[in-house]
């Protein structure tokens, strides 16, 4: 089959390559000429026989929408755009609207697997008609993991519903990433356990606890038994906060979650103001110690 790719970063690349070693032929456009198969947009999209299936993979919000405006005026009727970066659910709906009115489909696709999916595949939920999914079938087969379809591919429902499953996905993301680092610190923390990469290493095989997050970890020791070399700061990209906000609008309770969350937000202060206050607050009503500035 053949495909557009746009946006040949760190997952688009490792996309591409997996689907040419599965037999597909991939044209590709990035900015960055060094990996571009094509010159522009318009010449990926003259390479390309009718009707056309066009996969996304930029970063969410305006460069995507920048993209699809794009689109709109170089692809036909019937051809189809696949949408597979992190963007907001709710963004699907007026993308669609809008190439729509030209008579292009479209499909929003949830792509969880990292760089480590060129080798072990992609899990994939896709949002979108029934036939368009079938279309791109070969795609999303090559993409995910070998064996059964339903282990690693869902249509998740109609158009929105693919990004909202990994939204909801990077949310659960956020709360194991979080409890697996307060194990760690605990571990470190306590005068007990003199070995802490060994003892996570231990809960790899046979525990209710072991995970390819938990795996990652054990690397991630392996290399640095007491990750000296990192910094404690955790950005975010968004999903957390979009899966926080529809907990709030569905009335669900999201409480691992959404400490995880401001748990990243905390990582990002050197000197909590908060914290300042609870200090000045224990001085005041207690006479509780307190450390100045400058120890």
């Amino acid at each position: 089959m053949q495909l557009g790719l746009i946006g040949l970063g760190r997952m688009g690349s490792n996309m591409r390559d997996r689907l040419r070693a599965a037999g597909h032929e991939v044209v590709g456009y990035d900015r960055n000429p060094q990996v571009s198969d094509v010159t522009s947009l318009t010449d990926l999209v003259q390479q390309l026989q009718a009707p056309r299936v066009v996969w996304i993979m930029v970063p969410h919000g305006a460069p995507t929408r920048q993209v699809l405006e794009e689109l709109g005026d170089s692809l036909e009727a019937d051809d189809l755009v696949l949408e597979g970066g992190n963007s907001r659910f709710t963004d699907d709906r007026s993308n669609a609207a809008m190439l729509a009115e030209r008579g292009i489909k479209y499909v929003d696709v949830g792509v969880s697997g990292g760089v480590w999916g060129a080798e072990n595949g992609y899990g994939l939920m896709a949002g979108g008609d029934t036939e368009d999914i079938e279309r791109a079938m070969p795609i999303f087969d090559a993409l995910r993991p070998p064996g059964d379809r339903d282990k690693g591919f869902a249509h998740a429902g109609p158009v929105g519903a693919g990004h909202y499953a990994k939204m909801v996905h990077n949310g659960i993301e956020y709360g194991l990433m979080q409890a697996y680092a307060e194990g760690f610190e605990l571990l470190a923390a306590s005068e007990v356990v003199t070995d802490v990469p060994a003892t996570i290493k231990a809960w790899s095989q046979g525990t209710v606890v072991r995970s390819w997050l938990l795996d990652l970890l054990v690397r991630a020791l392996e290399e640095d038994p007491e990750l000296e070399r990192l910094r404690g700061y955790v950005s975010d990209s968004g999903e957390g906060r979009w899966t926080i906000e529809e907990s709030i609008n569905n009335a669900v309770p999201t409480p691992a979650i959404t400490s995880a969350l401001f748990a990243r937000f905390a990582s990002r202060q050197e000197d909590s103001p908060a914290m300042k206050a609870v200090a000045a607050l224990r001085n005041q009503f207690g006479g509780h110690s307190v450390q100045s500035s400058d120890e």
